[in-house]
């Protein structure tokens, strides 16, 4: 199997939905002639001509609303924001129609349209590109939420988004496009979106964590193996919304504790809502409090103290302990 990162693989995924399926179209900022910022569209305005691969203006409500409009007469567009940041521009038409046409026209018309965006910190960007926002997505009805940690899940759950038939929000962790390579099916691969994946299993506690943030997860999960003898069964979400709580509670009715990490805000983020579930579904099985590692309730801040913001193996490592240690 090839060796790809993240954004060859996504670029296959795309590539291969469009060749399977001609309703399918790309369309963004700069993702024909320029093959996107990050060159995730690279190459597919030469295989598949200007009407599928479109560049739009500096405008992402137009993009979303258009999109909208071209999902509405059958079409399978995905509309690229360049940064996730830049979603909140088009955040009318994504929560008053991408999210709602389905509802509003009692399920006349699904709107099969997929966002991509990439998100999160780690390069060192400027204000308004680093921002991890996708419990605004989960909390808005009739969205789904992706977000993959690595190239095979990527082109997977691309793939799958794409043949979804509702609208789905596909948040890309770009400190990860290029951070490694990883074998990628020669044959076309197709994830479930909804389920969560048991990377490593265990017995002593239940790590989570999803996107980016699975490098420090993982790093940290071998550091506590070696280093400290804990046991850690880690989860990687890949679907916000629908959450996969089947799977989560399973592993922390095993296991008896669990750490969360993200690196979006604290205050109301995805981990607060694991809490809640497994508070009503497992709670009886819990030997500790759930902790929590996530970013802090401030903005995204500046490159020169990012790496202050986001969570490490440090601190993860700290939080299980604590959490081990917890009577």
């Amino acid at each position: 199997m090839p060796q790809l990162t993240m954004v060859e693989a996504l670029n296959l995924a795309l590539g291969e939905s469009m060749a399977a399926d001609d309703r399918v179209c790309v369309m963004g900022e700069d993702v024909g002639v320029n093959g996107g910022v990050f060159r995730v569209t690279k190459g597919l305005l030469d295989r598949f001509g200007p009407e599928r691969v479109i560049d739009t203006p500096l405008a992402e409500n137009a993009i979303i609303g258009t999109a909208v409009g071209m999902a509405v007469y059958g079409l399978r567009p995905v509309a690229e924001i360049q940064f996730s940041g830049f979603t909140m521009q088009a955040f009318d038409q994504i929560e008053q129609n991408m999210a709602r046409y389905r509802n509003r026209t009692r399920h006349r018309y699904p709107i099969s349209m997929v966002m991509r965006a990439p998100y999160g910190g780690g390069i060192r960007a400027v204000e308004h590109h680093s921002e991890s926002r996708e419990a605004y997505w989960a909390h808005t009805p009739g969205l789904k939420v992706v977000i993959p940690s690595g190239p095979r899940n990527a082109r997977a759950l691309l793939a799958a988004a794409i043949a979804d038939p509702d609208p789905v929000i596909f948040y890309e962790p770009k400190a990860v496009y290029r951070a490694f390579r990883e074998e990628v099916s020669e044959e076309p691969e197709v994830m479930e979106i909804g389920k969560a994946h048991v990377v490593r299993p265990g017995g002593d506690l239940t790590l989570i964590g999803y996107g980016a943030m699975m490098r420090p997860v993982l790093e940290a999960a071998d550091d506590l193996v070696q280093e400290h003898g804990v046991d850690v069964e880690v989860i990687d979400l890949l679907s916000i919304k629908p959450m996969d709580t089947i799977a989560l509670v399973e592993s922390v009715s095993k296991t008896g504790r669990c750490v969360i990490v993200h690196e979006g805000p604290r205050t109301c983020g995805v981990a607060a809502e694991i809490i809640a579930r497994l508070n009503e579904q497992a709670f009886e099985y819990l030997l500790a409090p759930i902790r929590r590692v996530t970013g802090f309730d401030i903005h995204f801040p500046f490159f020169q103290v990012e790496k202050h913001y986001l969570p490490d193996s440090d601190s993860i490592v700290a939080a299980v302990k604590e959490t081990m240690t917890w009577t």
